[in-house]
């Protein structure tokens, strides 16, 4: 078994041991609804802790099992938060979990050159950022909209760009 990270836990909530986890994910909705159990650790051999959240302000307030107290939650902040990766959903087309982008080759489609390599996607509201580092170690921002992204492909383990003039 394999565990992916959802979020991490930013602060406490309320005095009954509730925690705020900033969701890693674009449908808060759909996590809530299916999040059922937890690790706090990404080796799983650990066990997992049910738990029971609702959505408030883009945070998911959740009540792990076995913490009851301000100070318990307390212990808990900055931990990540994973699920077993067999509890993930189907994806339609061209979408994808930012675990299976990390790492792709990052290819200028007007050169058909590597460009890089994707290392971070920050979720912004509005859209993705992809965190890039170019061959010759720089830190480039790619919007990830229709216009820059031109096409993802997971199997090849490639992204294709459009670097827009006035972008970079």
């Amino acid at each position: 078994m394999s565990s992916v990270l959802i979020g991490q836990i930013v602060n406490i909530h309320g005095i009954k041991g509730e925690v705020k986890i900033y969701p890693y994910t674009d449908d808060l909705q759909k996590l809530s609804k299916k999040l059922k159990n937890i690790y706090l650790d990404e080796n799983m051999e650990k066990g997992s802790y049910k738990v029971a959240c609702r959505i408030q302000k883009g945070m998911l307030l959740t009540k792990i099992s076995g913490v009851d107290t301000v100070e318990q939650a307390e212990k808990l902040k900055g931990k990540n938060v994973y699920i077993d990766e067999k509890n993930l959903d189907e994806l339609g087309e061209d979408e994808y979990y930012i675990k299976d982008l990390i790492g792709l080759d990052v290819i200028d489609i007007k050169t058909n050159s590597l460009f890089g390599k994707l290392e971070y996607v920050y979720n912004t509201g509005a859209n993705d950022i992809y965190e890039i580092t170019t061959l010759d170690n720089k830190k480039v921002y790619l919007p990830a909209i229709k216009q820059v992204i031109k096409k993802v492909d997971i199997k090849d383990n490639k992204i294709y760009v459009e670097i827009m003039k006035g972008l970079i």
